[in-house]
């Protein structure tokens, strides 16, 4: 299993890359053949209140899966990053459980639901309502604080559900196995899932 650890604005020590290592190590006896594991940690400061400790932690399956946990915790010691650390691991415990589970669960009433509520996609009905902002929330809105290149995995329209599921995410991207092509996964506001196709 391989483990990579960052931090932002906190300098990771031997003492803290081999605690958190000791931690991530554990994680292969619930979920085997995890094939990469990244840790970011950081210390955001604050202008008002406490400073924030943030653990994130990202594990890939070797089958594709991405499961992720982030904990935030005000800054009350020099251990708070490692209370962090630990809050993280225990989601990530619950959330291979939620996966586990979830495979061994699956049977063909469910992926006839699933197909049958994505054939049904209608795009026009899911365009989402946005209140008025004034011009100072606008600007802020319309910074890119981040940017991501994820990793096209081939995948079934079943597993992109299961991805999104597991990642608690509004929107999901991934390749389709049956069609080589990207698509993106979302939740609809009335219920069940749709998937925008790229031409």
């Amino acid at each position: 299993m391989d483990v990579s650890i960052h931090g932002d604005g906190i300098k990771i020590t031997e003492s803290l890359d081999s605690y958190t290592r000791s931690k991530i190590d554990k994680l292969d006896r619930y979920l085997p053949n995890i094939a990469h594991v990244g840790v970011d940690l950081s210390i955001i400061r604050t202008h008002r209140g406490a400073d924030l400790a943030i653990a994130q932690i990202t594990v890939q399956h070797s089958r594709g899966a991405i499961l992720r946990a982030e904990e935030k915790m005000n800054i009350e010691n020099r251990d708070t990053i490692r209370f962090a650390i630990n809050k993280a691991i225990d989601k990530l415990h619950r959330q291979i459980d939620r996966f586990k589970s979830k495979r061994k669960a699956k049977n063909q009433r469910v992926r006839d639901k699933y197909r049958a509520t994505i054939a049904e996609l209608d795009v026009a009905e899911d365009v989402p309502q946005y209140e008025a902002v004034d011009a100072e929330d606008a600007a802020a809105l319309s910074e890119i604080v981040r940017r991501k290149a994820p990793e096209m995995i081939p995948m079934t329209e079943e597993e992109a559900i299961e991805q999104l599921e597991l990642l608690d995410h509004n929107f999901y991207m991934f390749m389709n196995a049956d069609s080589e092509q990207i698509n993106v996964l979302y939740r609809r506001d009335n219920g069940g899932y749709g998937i925008l196709v790229t031409q």
